[in-house]
C-alpha cells in the first residue's frame, strides 16, 4: 500500500512540475490596456483635490483643431460607471453606427454623494441619517466656477455639455436644470431620487420656463420599476420622475425638448446601461441621419 502510495505520489508530482513548466509565460508579452487619463484638480470651492477620470475619443489629439462634444458624469470613477458608459460611448460613435458623435468623457469621482448632490432638507429624520448632506449648490459652484473652465482649457472641447447623473446624481442633475439651465445644454436624468426633502425640487421655480430662455437644451428622464421611496411619506419613483417630464413640458418653451422613458423591466440597480444607451437614441436622432 505504502509502494502504490509513493508511486502515485512521484507521478502526480512529476505531473504538476512537467505542467507548470509547459504553462505559456504571459508575462513578458503583456502591457496595460489603457482606456483613458486620470487626472486631477484642486478644488477651492470644496476645499479639497478631486479625481478625474478623462476618455478621450479614437484619433483626438491635442494639437489637433478637432473640438468635441464633452459628457460630464456623475459618480465617475472607475469601480462606478466610467469604464460602462465609456464603452457605450465608444460604441456608438462607431463610423458605422454613428449615433453619437466622438466625444470626450469626463468621470468625476465620487467622494461623498450626500454631501455633494443633495440640497438642505427639512426632514429631520434625513438630517439624522445623512448628516454631511446638503451641500449641493458648493458643488454646483465647482462644475461652473472650476471644473468646466478647467476642462476647457486643458482639452480640445466645443460648447455641447452634457451630464449623466442617476439616482442621487439624478437629483442633482435635476436641480441644476432648474436652477443653473446654461451649464449644460443635454441632460440625461436617471432614476433621479425626487423624494428628497418630500419632493420639494418638483415645486422649484425654473429659469427654464421663462420666454428669455433660449439655449437649445434636450432633456432625458428614465425610470424603472422601482416603487416607493425610502421616505416616511410614501411616495412612487415612477411618479415622480413623470412629474418632473410633465413640469418641464409644461413650460411649453420651443427650445426645450424633453424625452420620458419608463423601462419596466429594469430596476433601481440595473436601469444605468439600458438608459444611457436609450437616451443616445432620443438626444442624437440627428446624427443617425448624418
Amino acid at each position: 500500500m505504502n509502494k502504490a502510495f509513493l508511486i502515485l505520489l512521484l507521478t502526480f508530482s512529476t505531473a504538476v512540475v512537467f505542467g507548470q513548466k509547459n504553462k505559456p509565460n504571459v508575462t513578458d508579452k503583456t502591457k496595460p490596456f489603457v482606456l483613458g487619463l486620470i487626472d486631477e484638480i484642486q478644488s477651492k470651492v470644496l476645499a479639497e483635490k478631486r479625481t478625474l477620470n478623462i476618455y478621450l475619443p479614437e484619433g483626438y489629439k491635442q494639437n489637433d483643431t478637432t473640438k468635441y462634444p464633452v459628457i460630464y458624469l456623475l459618480d465617475g470613477a472607475a469601480d462606478e460607471d466610467f469604464i460602462h458608459i465609456v464603452g457605450l460611448v465608444q460604441f456608438n460613435s462607431f463610423e458605422w453606427v454613428n449615433q453619437v458623435p466622438k466625444s470626450i468623457v469626463v468621470g468625476i469621482a465620487t467622494v461623498d454623494r450626500k454631501r455633494d448632490f443633495t440640497f438642505p432638507t427639512s426632514i429631520e429624520r434625513d438630517k439624522k441619517s445623512y448628516p454631511t448632506a446638503g451641500h449641493s449648490d458648493k458643488f454646483i459652484s465647482f462644475i461652473e466656477q472650476e471644473l468646466e473652465p478647467y476642462i476647457q482649457s486643458k482639452y480640445r472641447t466645443n460648447t455641447n455639455k452634457t451630464i449623466i447623473g442617476q439616482s442621487l446624481g439624478g437629483l442633482l442633475a435635476s436641480e441644476i436644470l432648474l436652477k443653473k439651465p446654461t451649464l449644460f445644454n443635454q441632460y440625461i436624468i436617471i432614476s433621479p431620487s425626487l423624494w428628497w426633502d418630500n419632493g420639494s425640487l418638483l415645486t422649484q421655480d425654473a429659469e427654464i420656463k421663462e420666454s428669455t430662455f433660449n439655449q437649445p437644451t434636450n432633456v432625458y428622464i428614465a425610470v424603472g420599476k422601482e416603487g416607493l421611496t425610502p421616505t416616511e411619506i410614501p411616495r412612487v419613483m415612477e411618479v415622480d420622475a413623470n412629474v418632473l417630464a410633465e413640469k418641464i413640458k409644461g413650460f411649453k418653451n420651443k427650445n426645450v425638448k424633453v424625452f420620458f422613458d419608463f423601462l419596466p423591466q429594469e430596476n433601481h440597480a440595473t436601469i444605468m446601461h439600458q438608459a444611457v444607451s436609450n437616451s443616445f437614441k432620443f438626444l442624437y436622432q440627428a446624427v443617425k441621419k448624418e
